[in-house]
This record gives structure tokens, C-alpha cells and sequence, in this order.
């Protein structure tokens, strides 16, 4: 574990370092900067939780904002068209650096996609596994999300995903038992006939709307608790 969060930490500071002398900010760290600073650390007894993600994640505060303007301790780190390697190098900044008690971790479908260039289910499948391996060397309680259906992309039609998110929710899933992190499992809750997300569900095929979200809230503050009581 402690070599594998050593060889971590070194590549992330070289991504970072190249990115900067790029003069780019290919992972968004920018993004929450000043909001995480003038956050600071949870007061006693908080139970933060962080949601760390992309699009899906991100508009959920939008469309569905009683989740988050409610529980004062529900931090939303969603970045639109995010991919896993991006999510990995902002993690340090945008989740652990934040203290929480749990993060949520909700990725994938735009590596599928190809965002940010090709990649393998076992890239994404490792990307997350260190994601989690980070949380838990600082204490943070995990709580991994099954991809929702796709079954395709309206800014990149015909890559035909439906397939690959089932593969990819069902090694996360293995993953998650053989490790004991709570896996949240939204796919069934919300998948159609062809794998695709319930038209009910979502606006574009991807993204829910907010029917998605009142599906999604209460499974999401059952795995927080579940992970929650975690010894």
C-alpha cells in the first residue's frame, strides 16, 4: 500500500508539473481552489461528505439543489466531461485536502467516451482503485458508484457504450466485495430494456434529470450511511 501510494503521489506531481509548465490546467484544479480554501476543515462531529465526479455529479447540484443546499456537510466537487485520470490528479485538492468522512466516487462514462483519449476498462478500473487506495490512506471512507446506463452519447454517437458500462460496473463491483467499500449501485435502479438509462430518467440518455436525481438521493444517503458505520 505505501509504495503504491508513494509511486502515486510521484506521478501525480509530475503531471501536475507538466500540465503547469504547459501553461494549461488539463485536470481543473483551478476549478475549486478558492472555494476549498475558504471551506477549510470540518467543524466537530461534521461527517463531511465529498462528491467527487463529473457532469452527472456536477449537475446534480444544479438541477436537484435541495440534495446539497440542505446538508451543509455535502461537498460537490463535479467537474463536466471529467475523465478518471483528471479526477485522480485533482483528488489530493478536491477531496482529501477537504477532511472528509466519506467520499462518493461517481466516474467512468467519459473515459468510455473517450474525453480525453482512448482508454481501457482496466485504466478506468485502476484509476478508481487509486482513487480509493488515496481515501483510505487518509482515513476517508469510500463509497463507489456503478456508472449509469448509457446506451449512447449524443456528443459522440455510435461508440454504442451500453456494453462496456456494464463490464466496467461489474469489476467494480468485484472489486468493491473483495475489498469491503460500500458499492452504490444506481445502474439497476435506473437501466431500460437495451441498457440504456429509463427515458423517465433522463434527459439526453446520459445525464438524469431531475426524476434521475430523486432516484439516485436516496440510494446515495443509504451507502453514505452504510459507510458511515464502517469500523
Amino acid at each position: 500500500m505505501r509504495q503504491t501510494i508513494f509511486t502515486l503521489i510521484t506521478i501525480t506531481s509530475f503531471m501536475f508539473m507538466v500540465q503547469s509548465s504547459s501553461g494549461q490546467d488539463w485536470p481543473n484544479l483551478g476549478r475549486f481552489e478558492a472555494q476549498n480554501l475558504q471551506l477549510g476543515k470540518p467543524k466537530a462531529n461534521e461527517n463531511r461528505v465529498v462528491f467527487m465526479g463529473n457532469s452527472i455529479t456536477e449537475g446534480w447540484l444544479q438541477d436537484s439543489m435541495s440534495f446539497f443546499h440542505t446538508k451543509s456537510n455535502y461537498i460537490n466537487r463535479g467537474i463536466s466531461g471529467q475523465t478518471t485520470p483528471q479526477m485522480l490528479i485533482r483528488f489530493r485538492p478536491d477531496v482529501i485536502d477537504l477532511a472528509p468522512s466519506v467520499v462518493v466516487i461517481l466516474a467512468g462514462i467519459n473515459d468510455i467516451a473517450g474525453n480525453t483519449g482512448p482508454s481501457t476498462l482496466e485504466m478506468i478500473v485502476n484509476n478508481l482503485i487509486s482513487m480509493v487506495e488515496l481515501a483510505q490512506a487518509n482515513e476517508i471512507k469510500v463509497v463507489l458508484c456503478s456508472v449509469l446506463p448509457a446506451y449512447d452519447f449524443p456528443w459522440r454517437p455510435g461508440l454504442n457504450p451500453a456494453t462496456k458500462v456494464v463490464e466496467l460496473n461489474n469489476r467494480l463491483q468485484a472489486y468493491a466485495e473483495k475489498t469491503g467499500i460500500v458499492y452504490l449501485d444506481y445502474f439497476s435502479k435506473m437501466v431500460n430494456a437495451q441498457n440504456g438509462l429509463d427515458e423517465n430518467l433522463t434527459y439526453d440518455g446520459v445525464h438524469p434529470n431531475m426524476a434521475g436525481y430523486k432516484v439516485m438521493q436516496p440510494l446515495a444517503e443509504e451507502a453514505i450511511k452504510k459507510a458511515l458505520s464502517q469500523q
